[in-house]
């Protein structure tokens, strides 16, 4: 039989920055190729866990080198399509992988606005109703101000990590609910918290 309406707990969500938290931020700002992504360690495990435990995954982050056209698009799907197939082989299924290719001083055919550029909230209102995903419930994980100001301006609960810019951008004020040292602090503490709550 079904669950009942209204029975069945939250669709909860880990919605990470790519690069500076899931990765080491390159020194450009943005990988060129695959040689260029070096994950910080045990995050690829630590999103293993989380998602052992219930939590859906999903990848954000703006992708300014395409925009700009420092990076061919090309050269970004074949970046995008290792990403993904890596974290794939070592059982992190990403739900969606949101990176935007826009910004209004880009370079054609990238020169133009989108919902989907942090920090507007436009990929966190996507997941809501494609996926199911309770905002609320849900959390935004990265290390600059971008990400953190979108997630609380969508009702996300968000936390800071010391990796990459460690919020040294302050392009944003933002107040997370918890600053870790890492991806992996920031999962422990999520799975502690839980296993508490379940006592």
């Amino acid at each position: 039989h079904a669950p009942l309406p209204g029975t069945q707990p939250p669709v909860r969500s880990l919605f990470v920055d790519r690069w500076g938290t899931l990765a080491e931020l390159p020194a450009a700002g943005y990988a060129r190729c695959w040689k260029d992504v070096r994950f910080h360690d045990g995050a690829i495990d630590a999103l293993f866990r989380a998602q052992q435990a219930g939590w859906r995954v999903y990848l954000i982050g703006n992708e300014d080198g395409v925009a700009r056209g420092d990076l061919a698009d090309e050269a970004w799907v074949a970046l995008e399509s290792r990403l993904l197939a890596h974290l794939r082989t070592l059982g992190v299924l990403v739900r969606r992988n949101y990176a935007c290719l826009d910004h209004p001083e880009g370079r054609p055919p990238h020169k133009k606005p989108s919902v989907f550029r942090l920090p507007a909230t436009g990929l966190l209102y996507h997941a809501a109703p494609k996926d199911g995903v309770v905002l609320a419930a849900s959390w935004v994980v990265g290390d600059s101000t971008l990400e953190l100001a979108a997630g609380e301006r969508a009702g996300c609960h968000v936390a800071a990590v010391r990796t990459g810019l460690g919020l040294g951008d302050r392009t944003l004020d933002v107040e997370p609910a918890m600053v870790c040292r890492d991806l992996v602090q920031t999962v422990q503490t999520l799975l502690g918290i839980e296993a508490y709550s379940q006592v």
